[in-house]
């Protein structure tokens, strides 16, 4: 299982790069926790995240309970709510559970750092103790038009 080293520790926003504090304003409540949503019912949800090396994904808000597995190999930055900054690296495999209870969240967006991208399968329970976040038709998968 990944081990997240701490970078900087909270209150360190002097540290994260320039525009990084508005993203995290401006998607302070995003579910958007993936770059598709590749499968939807009434009790999961299933995201795909592509980070290619040397950018991030924007700041996005979990309430859900959930799973992440990686596909690839490479090296992460994570920045959080609380200024902290921690760096991971990354295996196919690798797969790290998580939950929130009423009213929690995790706040954050993930960097690749490495020169390799990183693709990750996140799967979201909709039945947890928090009500799952909206999510806008933009990031659902469209289907190709038949041939």
């Amino acid at each position: 299982m990944t081990t997240y080293k701490p970078i900087a520790p909270a209150g360190a926003f002097a540290q994260w790069p320039a525009g990084l504090e508005a993203d995290m304003k401006a998607n302070a409540f995003s579910g958007i926790v993936g770059s598709t949503l590749v499968s939807e019912t009434d009790k999961v949800r299933v995201w795909h995240l592509m980070i290619p090396a040397g950018k991030r994904c924007s700041f996005h808000r979990h309430v859900l309970d959930y799973f992440w597995t990686c596909h690839t190999h490479g090296t992460a930055r994570g920045y959080y709510e609380d200024g902290s900054i921690t760096e991971s690296v990354h295996f196919p495999g690798d797969t790290r559970h998580l939950t929130y209870g009423k009213g929690e969240h995790l706040l954050h967006c993930v960097e690749n750092i490495g020169k390799t991208d990183l693709l990750f399968t996140t799967v979201e329970y909709k039945q947890s103790a928090n009500a799952p976040l909206s999510v806008p038709d933009a990031v659902r998968l469209t289907l190709p038009a038949a041939a």
